[in-house]
């Protein structure tokens, strides 16, 4: 198995060695709550945008796969919206904490951006085979982390419809888990200032 095939079989379970210690050494405060609060939604907010034109197909964890090359909504500007925005969220997750300032920050981003790398050239090597010059075309117009101000060719995009309802439900896991990570950080932040 490759480092990204494991990645993206069990990326639901590998935020755990950067959660527990981050909850151990928790110091928030109002400020850090509210700074990292905006990243947290500046990164979901992206997520859903994405999940809405892909779709549940990125709940996926046993192969890499897709249906369909998706080159609109976020996809136009950078092709890995949903990763991005997962790496905004452990990011504002973190400054929220104000755990092991500024190492666990740090951290976070190296720790996500490399993990998400190798599971992105593992989809990258299915989409390349499966959608050919299409992907090409897409791959070479596209950043993969940083966002373009301009969007990808408008006659190139896929022409998926948005579907908000079904974004809310794929997201429903991660709604879940940003509102657990924040809920227990608002507690430590009661009990440390009792």
């Amino acid at each position: 198995m490759t480092l990204g095939k494991f990645f993206f079989q069990y990326r639901s379970y590998t935020p755990l060695p950067f959660i527990i210690p981050m909850l151990l050494f928790a110091r928030p405060t109002i400020t850090t709550m509210i700074i990292g609060g905006i990243f947290v939604v500046i990164g979901e907010s992206f997520r859903f945008w994405g999940v809405s034109y892909a779709g549940s197909e990125t709940r996926t964890t046993g192969n890499v796969g897709a249906s369909t090359l998706v080159t609109q909504g976020p996809f136009s500007y950078v092709r890995n919206p949903l990763y991005l925005g997962n790496i905004l969220m452990y990011f504002g997750i973190s400054i929220m904490s104000n755990s092991l300032v500024p190492f666990l920050q740090i951290l976070s981003i190296v720790y996500f951006s490399f993990q998400y790398y190798y599971i992105i050239l593992e989809e990258e090597g299915f989409l390349r085979e499966k959608f050919k010059d299409k992907y090409e075309h897409y791959f070479k117009n596209v950043n993969r982390f940083l966002p373009k101000f301009t969007a990808y060719d408008e006659t190139k995009r896929s022409k998926l419809g948005q579907d908000i309802k079904a974004a809310y439900v794929s997201e429903k896991r991660t709604f879940q888990a940003a509102f657990i990570s924040i809920l227990m950080i608002v507690v430590i932040y009661f009990l440390i200032n009792q």
